[in-house]
């Protein structure tokens, strides 16, 4: 049964947008890390199948305490795999449905005219998670190292170095053992899809974290100065808090939220990993942090990254959104239409209209919540999602209401997908897809509070140049002369 809780639990890392499927099953610690990936990759390849599947058979509303994630599991192994290798209540449940599973399987070939279960997938969904093109995004993680020790750590590896990159296109070109540094982002690396670093020194000793481009806007936008007092609102698993806190230097407070144990424990390790200190991590819901509480008197910056749709991670993981996006916010699931809470449409069908409406509802009062701490300066608002109705729509609206005091910043104007045409200024917000910028989906707002107290406008990161790309610092197994450098070493 551990082999099914492990995969359910990688499902409900993916829909809240925690990382990619090789990462989560990494961060697991189920023993056998191939058959847990071969189960999650196999579950998401037949995920629209299946959800069609639990909905005809009424699976959830005859068993209340399975979770969509796990029944997802467990059908797929019963239906489509080697059989279930589980015991107990779990297979006498299984054993219980499979009548009618059977039933509507069958049923569901007959309407769609196919022989094989094979032929029920789409062309995208057959090719598997595999068939991503994005590419395998490094960030350096300048609290242990720097740009330049990392890149002749890989070059000693056998990768062949080719310098910053000029377009896209070269992005896009990338294969074998060859990689770049990024054209937009300081200290990301990039690398041909599916280069797997799980398993390297750099990452296993936190010198690298391994994060989508898209997922390092907020906290490359927000740019918090060093000494500042930050709030990461919706923190698990911690990729942007370590990136926030290098960007930091480590110097200033960081104050992190999220409502699970598990995923605190978890990001409380990776930052610990990672060289972060200065932080502190908070079992609480950002929504029941008040404002006017003298600990967060001087919070200036606030990164807000909220529970959303995810639709955008379909460019990434080459997979179907899924739902139980607010499973770990049980007061805003009593938001969301009845049985549409941890349920989301074919992957074909976008959400309903009233879905996105409930997700909008949820993050313009989190948006709002997060504008009334009395200190702050700048904001990032950012989701995974391709919806208009999660991103400019909110952002229009909360605007509307706070426009006296805070105003949408021209973020990164190089960047080449701008937000639509929704409001006026709509277009200083960001976009980001799998398509137009090689990552996952995402959208990034940043607004900075009028008047004498706020930041100035030009402020904001522009593209770096060599000379600050390539900071100080030592990688592991860095040549001799870098040894010097008061940082942080790892054997190779």
């Amino acid at each position: 049964m551990a082999l099914y809780r492990a995969a359910a639990d990688v499902l409900e890392g993916l829909e809240r947008g925690s990382g990619g499927v090789k990462a989560l099953v990494y961060h697991s610690r189920f023993p056998h890390v191939r058959q847990l990936y071969a189960l999650v990759s196999e579950t998401l390849r037949y995920s629209p199948v299946l959800e069609e599947l639990l909905a005809s058979a009424a699976l959830l509303q005859a068993e209340k305490k399975l979770s969509p994630q796990l029944a997802k599991v467990l059908v797929y192994d019963l239906l489509f795999g080697k059989g279930l290798k589980c015991g107990g209540r779990w297979k006498a449940l299984a054993r219980r449905h499979r009548p009618r599973l059977e039933g509507e399987l069958a049923r569901l070939k007959v309407r769609q005219k196919v022989s094989r279960n094979e032929d029920l997938l789409s062309p995208a969904q057959a090719a598997g998670p595999g068939a991503s093109r994005v590419p395998r995004y490094v960030r350096v993680n300048t609290l242990r190292t720097c740009v330049d020790d990392v890149i002749d750590f890989f070059k000693r590896e056998g990768y062949s170095y080719l310098g910053k990159a000029a377009s896209l296109e070269e992005l896009r070109a990338l294969s074998g053992k060859k990689f770049l540094l990024d054209l937009h982002l300081p200290e990301l690396l990039v690398f041909p899809p599916q280069t797997d670093f799980h398993d390297n020194l750099l990452y296993t000793s936190g010198h690298i974290i391994l994060q989508d481009k898209a997922s390092c806007l907020p906290a490359f936008l927000l740019s918090p100065a060093a000494g500042s007092h930050v709030i990461d609102a919706c923190a698990a698993p911690g990729n942007k808090t370590s990136h926030l806190a290098a960007i930091l230097k480590n110097k200033g407070q960081i104050f992190a939220f999220d409502v699970d144990t598990k995923r605190l424990a978890t990001m409380n390790t990776m930052l610990t990993r990672a060289g972060v200190t200065g932080f502190q991590l908070a079992q609480q819901d950002f929504l029941t942090v008040d404002p006017g509480d003298p600990k967060y008197s001087k919070v200036a910056y606030i990164l807000l990254d909220p529970s959303c749709s995810g639709s955008g991670n379909m460019g990434g993981f080459g997979r179907p959104p899924l739902g139980g996006l607010w499973t770990h916010r049980p007061q805003a699931a009593a938001a969301l239409p009845t049985g549409m809470v941890n349920r989301v449409p074919m992957a074909e069908a976008a959400p309903s209209a009233e879905r996105l409406q409930a997700l909008a509802g949820f993050q313009r009062k989190v948006l709002r919540h997060a504008l009334s701490f009395p200190a702050l300066q700048r904001l990032v608002y950012s989701t995974c999602s391709l919806h208009q109705e999660e991103n400019e729509d909110v952002v229009g609206a909360v605007l509307q209401e706070w426009g006296s005091a805070f105003r949408l910043v021209d973020a990164f104007p190089c960047w080449p997908c701008r937000g639509l045409a929704a409001f006026p200024g709509a277009e200083s917000c960001l976009r980001a897809s799998a398509a137009d910028t090689l990552t996952n989906g995402f959208f990034v707002a940043v607004l900075e509070r009028r008047g004498d107290g706020a930041a100035a406008s030009g402020s904001l990161p522009a593209p770096a140049d060599d000379a600050l790309q390539h900071g100080k610092g030592t990688a592991p197994g860095a040549a001799p002369e870098k040894r010097k450098r008061k940082k942080q070493r790892v054997k190779e």
